[in-house]
């Protein structure tokens, strides 16, 4: 029996604010910071304290609502999710439940089972709990807690089971992301914890319209845990009801080391919760004015400018997904096009793909450290347009610009790199060249035509690789053609 799996993804978003959900206090880097130096007695949980709503993070939900086509509530009821983890100071969670900020949404796709769109349940805000660091040390297991991140704002981001592969959750997390980041909403860094997934996953025969019993896989924090996390219980699944057992109802973790799900407790629903209204918040009400200024300075959405870039620019599809990989890389080739507007945006986009992300990739670094701006990019470009510098040159010269930060033409004057355009300077190359190697020239006259790409060598050798490729080959051909050795 062939079966078919449904995902649905929750994704915990941090929110880019500069103070937490509930309190004043800073929102700081988890790798930088000194555990428990960001904290006081609201998001610690002392008794007697009183929550203050965050009004930016109201501001970037609703961005994120929006961009992910929702309803957004004109209001809003804050709740208390009742659960004990060491982490989480107050023994519960102030989230959204029975009317949270956002419902019914989408986001749209395209992979190989081509473009469809995603539902989106709902989107709410919640505060964040704190990090436990696990220790075991000459025998003794002990865990230290840290409440940095203790009521930093959430979005949880809350699909509807969708997904029926690990290309569909690929494209899904991928494009959220780089929507969120877009818009500024959240940094979108797994490895800082700014994004979190956790995988609904059920299995059911095929044919067979109702869900079948799902499991829940928590926590996981990077694009490659989530995938293994998935394609490991696909295949637990399907062992299990190909042998005619059930799955259980369960609530799993990933162990990576391992490569397996690990079950943490069974059972879980709404219910287990406890919700009842947050006694200490008043409803979230949107006023219109407010709302309306919001949507009004929305960015450009990601659809839109990936049909400008291929009806204005004539951009592959292909070449616009490799530029849409990261934020950065859509603003630094925005920036490109405002900068050199003479520029053809394809040869730009040509130079960033190749040349530009390979010393990125290989240097191990991000495009918003590289030590030009997109002008002095552009600069070199259009240098090689104009004829100034050859394409191998311009090459040359990009790589010592990002190793040294100095400006292009400084580096062609400092090493005498301008390009060999006079047609007689390349005619007496040529002429020199051909003159040195008759016997070559009688065995190209005789049918070796591919000798031509060696001449061409000789020649540019000749030139210290200055000469203008195009004109080379051009008197090349014109000499061959009339040039005589007895």
């Amino acid at each position: 029996m062939n079966y078919l799996v449904d995902i649905g993804l929750e994704v915990h978003v941090e929110l880019a604010t500069l103070s937490k959900m509930f309190c004043a206090c800073p929102v700081v880097d988890p790798t930088t910071s000194m555990p428990n130096s960001a904290v006081c007695p609201v998001c610690c949980g002392m008794p007697g304290v009183l929550p203050v709503i965050n009004q930016k993070a109201v501001e970037l939900a609703i961005k994120a609502g929006l961009a992910l086509n929702c309803t957004i509530a004109s209001t809003s009821i804050f709740a208390r999710k009742n659960y004990f983890y060491p982490d989480l100071p107050k023994g519960y969670q102030i989230s959204q439940y029975e009317l949270p900020l956002a419902t019914n949404g989408y986001i749209q796709i395209n992979n190989q089972g081509g473009e469809r769109n995603i539902r989106i349940r709902r989107a709410h805000l919640e505060e964040d709990t704190g990090k436990l660091t696990h220790i075991n040390k000459n025998g003794e297991a002990y865990s230290l807690v840290d409440l940095n991140r203790a009521g930093v704002p959430l979005l949880e981001i809350v699909s509807e089971p969708d997904m029926h592969s690990v290309d569909d959750v690929r494209s899904y997390s991928h494009e959220l992301r780089l929507l969120l980041r877009w818009l500024g909403v959240s940094k979108g860094n797994m490895e800082k914890g700014n994004m979190r997934f956790e995988a609904n996953l059920s299995m059911r025969p095929e044919g067979v319209d109702t869900l079948g019993t799902r499991v829940e896989i928590k926590n996981l924090n990077s694009f490659k845990a989530m995938e293994q996390a998935i394609f490991y219980q696909i295949k637990i699944q399907e062992n299990t009801l190909a042998s005619g057992g059930k799955v259980l109802q369960q609530t799993l973790g990933w162990n990576e080391a391992m490569g397996k799900t690990i079950t943490q407790r069974s059972k879980e629903d709404a219910d287990d919760y406890r919700y009842f209204s947050e006694p200490d918040l008043p409803p979230l009400i949107i006023e219109k004015e407010w709302f309306e200024s919001i949507k009004a300075n929305l960015p450009e959405t990601l659809k839109q400018i990936r049909k400008r870039y291929i009806a204005e620019f004539e951009l592959h599809s292909e070449d616009i997904e490799r530029l849409f990989e990261e934020k950065e890389k859509i603003q630094f080739f925005e920036e490109c096009l405002a900068s050199a507007p003479n520029l053809s945006p394809k040869v730009i986009a040509n130079w960033m793909l190749t040349d530009l992300f390979s010393w990125i990739n290989q240097h191990r670094t991000q495009l918003s450290e590289i030590r030009i701006s997109p002008n002095q990019f552009c600069k070199l470009v259009n240098q090689v347009e104009e004829g100034i510098i050859n394409q191998n040159t311009g090459k040359e010269i990009l790589a010592e610009m990002l190793d040294n930060g100095k400006d292009s033409s400084e580096i062609i004057g400092v090493r005498e790199l301008r390009q060999i355009s006079n047609n007689e300077m390349i005619a007496e190359m040529v002429s020199i060249v051909l003159h040195e190697n008759t016997q070559e020239v009688i065995s190209y006259q005789e049918g070796k035509e591919n000798l031509v790409n060696w001449f061409f060598g000789q020649v540019m050798r000749k030139a210290h690789g200055k000469a203008n490729p195009q004109l080379v080959k051009k008197e090349l051909h014109r000499q061959l053609k009339t040039i005589k050795f007895i």
